[in-house]
């Protein structure tokens, strides 16, 4: 018999990012103690920026928005935010959605199967997601309960199993 296999990916759908950047945009412009500040969250190219007056409210905008992903099904382990800064009399945080597995995150999670995962399990990288192959389609389902078990900074999918 043949190996089975399933591939680790970690993608983000970006109309639901888009859309709860849209909701986050119609409550920061809605609500009352964002009235008057400058408060904004939009799209900046690839990346998304959060306006306002001041470093706390900056940080409300943002947890806004975080609150919307966590609703529409987008785990927090995908948005990399960075520190409010002051430009001009305005403070921002720019954000971005991450995509993929870095070639150093695949590398931990191949030696964490390596290491406790069970015997006969075999991980390869293949650009921005892994391939687990085995004999055995329970060692298979095995793995998966380890990487969901695992505290990793990313928020990892499985699909293709075959």
């Amino acid at each position: 018999m043949a190996d089975s296999s399933f591939d680790i990916v970690s993608k983000v759908d970006h109309q639901e990012a888009e859309n709860a950047l849209n909701q986050a945009r119609k409550e920061v412009e809605q609500r009352y103690d964002f009235k008057g500040t400058g408060a904004s969250v939009e799209w900046s190219g690839e990346s998304i920026l959060v306006k306002a007056s001041t470093e706390e409210r900056a940080k409300a905008v943002l947890d806004v928005f975080q609150s919307k992903l966590v609703k529409r099904g987008i785990s927090l382990k995908s948005l990399e935010s960075g520190e409010p800064f002051a430009s001009g009399k305005e403070f921002r945080i720019v954000s971005t959605i991450k995509d993929g597995i870095s070639s150093e995150n695949a590398k931990k999670i191949s030696k964490l199967i390596r290491d406790e995962g069970p015997k006969g399990v075999k991980s390869q990288i293949q650009g921005d997601e892994l391939r687990v192959q085995s004999k055995s389609r329970d060692d298979l389902q095995e793995v998966q309960r380890l990487l969901k078990a695992a505290d990793l900074e990313v928020d990892l999918q499985f699909i293709n199993y075959r």
